[in-house]
Parts: structure tokens; C-alpha cells; sequence
């Protein structure tokens, strides 16, 4: 699943051992590792096992130390952020990305999910924000600040459209209707304009949503629009 920063998370009130978090950073600035070590030891579910100041010596470490999250900052010497996943996208580890950016909406932060990173973390979030953000990628859902999100799915549609000679795209077991549906999702719509668009009932509107997640593996509408945009499954509509 997705999470968005700034969302409410229902939490459970009954207090459950867990398994600490082992995480290793990466960021030139000694500055802003010294106050990222402070702030991550302050949760006892938090265990820092390392910290880089490039990402080369991020990626000796992912693969010495095998940290359950990497926070990559997106601009470093000697290798930079995306050069980083890169690499790391040819190694075998479960370690979970996330993306340290000062800025969003740049192109960047398209391309590091691309090649991997499970979501994007700002520099200057609120510091509970990082804690949940961590925690929604041990869960297995990516994290997406709110303020980005239309401007990755552009983005992302805007590298899908570029032209390109390729076989036929796979339609990942959708039916011809079922790519109509998420053709709407993608632009947008809400499930009455969809069965509004095609003569349907919301209800059915709904089922076809409920088999496209199961068929995607995708949990909501904002992760299929991304996984629809990434895999151009508009391209595969008109090619049926």
C-alpha cells in the first residue's frame, strides 16, 4: 500500500513486542547526520547501525550490515543518490529504500522510485512523520509525501509517453474493460463519473476495482494510477 504524509494511522492500544528496526543513513553533511542519529535513538524501536557519507560507502555498508531501511539523501559526492539504487537495484538484500530530498516534484524523485526506493522522505518533515514513514515501509507500503503526488504521476506519464518501438505491452491478466476502468483511475475519475462514463453501476465499478488490485497486487487507487503509469497500461488499452 501507499501512505501519505500527514494521514491518519489507526493504531493498535495494546502493547506489542517488536522486533527493532535497524536502520543505516547516508548524507554528506555531518551536521545532518549527528541531528538524523539524535532523532532516530529517541524511539527504542529504532536501532542505527550505520551511517555514510556517500554512497559508495552506503553501498559497502547495505551489503556488510544488511539494514532493514537505507535513508539515502538524493545529492552526494562521489556517488549520488540515484546512481546509489541503481546499484543496489543489482544486489540481493531486502533492505528498504527510502529517499531523503530537500525539494519535491523533481524528476529525481520519479527516476529513485523507479529504481527502486519505497518512498520519499523530506528533509524538513516532522520528526513523528519519519518515524511513521519508516514504519509503512517495514509494512510494505511505499510513502509518498501529499504534496508530490500529482506531479510523479505527471511526470510519470510524461516518460511513458515518449515514444518508443516496443512489442505489445502485457496487460497483466486485465480484461478490456478492466484497463478502461483504470484508464479513468489514472485521469482521475471518481467511481460514480466511471459508471457514469460507461453505463455501469458504482457497484460494478467497485468489483472491477477489487479484482484489478488483486490481479495488480496494488492496494488503492494512488498505487495503481503509479503502477498503471509505470507499465503504461494506457498504451496496452489501445493496443486491444
Amino acid at each position: 500500500m501507499l501512505s501519505i504524509e500527514d494521514t491518519t494511522m489507526t493504531m493498535s492500544m495494546t502493547p506489542i513486542a517488536t522486533t527493532p528496526i535497524h536502520v543505516l543513513f547516508a548524507d554528506d553533511h555531518p551536521l545532518f547526520r549527528e541531528a538524523l542519529r539524535h532523532l532516530l535513538e529517541t524511539d527504542p524501536d529504532v536501532r542505527v547501525v550505520g551511517e555514510a557519507s556517500d554512497g559508495r560507502e552506503a553501498i559497502r555498508m547495505v551489503t556488510d550490515l544488511r539494514p532493514d531501511i537505507l535513508l539515502l539523501d538524493l545529492v552526494m559526492p562521489v556517488k549520488g543518490g540515484l546512481e546509489t539504487l541503481r546499484e543496489l537495484s543489482t544486489l540481493s538484500t531486502s533492505t528498504r529504500t527510502l529517499l531523503l530530498a530537500a525539494e519535491v516534484g523533481d524528476s529525481d524523485v520519479v527516476e529513485a522510485l523507479q529504481l527502486g526506493a519505497r518512498g520519499v522522505v523530506m528533509k524538513q518533515t516532522a520528526s513523528d512523520l519519519v518515524f511513521k514513514s519508516m514504519r509503512a515501509v517495514m509494512a510494505g507500503q511505499y510513502w509518498v509525501g501529499r504534496e508530490c503526488v500529482g506531479e510523479l504521476i505527471d511526470k510519470m506519464r510524461e516518460r511513458a509517453a515518449m515514444p518508443a518501438p516496443e512489442p505489445r505491452r502485457a496487460t497483466f491478466g486485465l480484461t478490456a474493460r478492466e484497463l478502461e476502468i483504470v484508464s479513468t483511475v489514472v485521469d482521475g475519475y471518481a467511481n460514480g463519473d466511471i459508471a457514469q462514463k460507461y453505463s455501469i453501476s458504482v457497484k460494478t465499478v467497485k468489483h472491477h476495482l477489487t479484482n484489478i488490485f488483486d490481479k495488480l497486487g496494488v492496494a488503492n487507487r494512488l498505487e495503481l494510477a503509479l503502477f498503471a503509469v509505470h507499465h503504461r497500461l494506457e498504451s496496452a488499452l489501445h493496443q486491444k
